[in-house]
């Protein structure tokens, strides 16, 4: 869209920002200097104006970022809008409670389960809101290596008793730990 929009006001017609408000056709960005024709052999494009490769110094549009609402049409208020990224925050939100009441476990495999729901959402749904933070393969492996990460070291944890006993998970630490 932002192509199409670039190439419609290269040629000067239908201008128009990413909001739809009309836009005035921009002019040349450098000026052609008025004079008689050089006599000799004649270049291609000649009398076409030369446009410059500089960065214009005034912006003149900007695209929406990432995350701006895109998860449900902008008819729906941002709270709404944004709700694959507060059902993570409240799932953290719960596990971090539930940790400080003084259920490290629970806690803490309630935040590994967000960040793995966080994974599976990046990847199932088209658009995420504010929780597409990087590209879509990035935030799937990000999210879902630091979720099975903190799920399995709920899972082994020593103390008291382990929910998950892995064989070699004693002497392992002993080899490295030493």
């Amino acid at each position: 869209m932002q192509a199409e929009s670039d190439a419609e006001n290269a040629t000067g017609g239908g201008a128009a920002r990413a909001n739809g408000t009309p836009v005035a056709p921009v002019g040349p960005a450098t000026p052609v200097a008025a004079g008689p024709a050089k006599a000799g052999p004649a270049k291609a494009g000649a009398g076409a104006p030369v446009k410059s490769r500089r960065f214009p110094s005034i912006t003149r549009d900007t695209a929406r970022p990432e995350g701006s609402g895109r998860a449900v049409p902008g008819a729906v208020s941002t709270p709404a809008r944004q709700w694959p990224m507060l059902s993570v925050l409240t799932a953290t939100a719960v596990g971090l409670l539930a940790t400080a009441f003084g259920h490290p476990r629970v806690g803490c495999l309630a935040i590994g389960l967000a960040l793995i729901a966080a994974s599976v959402m990046r990847r199932v749904l088209p658009s995420v809101g504010m929780l597409a933070v990087r590209s879509r393969f990035t935030d799937m492996i990000t999210y879902g290596l630091l979720g099975v990460a903190i799920t399995l070291l709920v899972l082994v944890m020593a103390a008291p008793k382990p929910w998950l006993v892995i064989p070699f998970m004693e002497s392992a630490v002993r080899f490295t730990v030493r």
